[in-house]
């Protein structure tokens, strides 16, 4: 059981992705996309990488794909605010495309703190 102040925990885990220069991606980004919601939910969904209207917000699942998400959620008698969102990767790969094994690889780390801090019952994942 972690003893940490999830949110607290959230919250330095996004300025450490803010700082990160671990992979190239960095170079291009607008801004990082960290994830947001609720740390202390049950429930985590991970995405593959921000697109560009997520790149621009800093928000992830903001564009179309967000869009389905929030209905699918409110289908199920959730929201946005009520679950953590976020992404396997921080920063949006150059032109949308796929984030390479080496891209995922240095952002895995971000990843498995949110993992270890929210500690979710249930893990969605998103994407290909």
């Amino acid at each position: 059981m972690n003893t940490t102040n999830p949110t607290n925990a959230v919250v330095e885990i996004a300025k450490k992705i803010a700082q990160c220069q671990t992979c190239p991606l960095y170079e291009t980004r607008t801004l990082t996309v960290p994830g947001e919601g609720d740390p202390t939910s049950d429930i985590m969904f991970i995405g593959e990488a921000p697109g560009l209207n997520e790149d621009k917000e800093g928000s992830p699942f903001v564009g179309r794909a967000g869009k389905l998400l929030d209905q699918l959620l409110n289908e199920i008698g959730l929201s946005r605010n009520k679950v953590f969102i976020t992404n396997m990767v921080k920063c949006r790969p150059p032109n949308n495309r796929d984030p390479t094994p080496s891209e995922m690889s240095s952002c895995s780390r971000h990843l498995d703190s949110q993992i270890q801090v929210i500690e979710p019952t249930v893990i969605v994942t998103l994407g290909r």
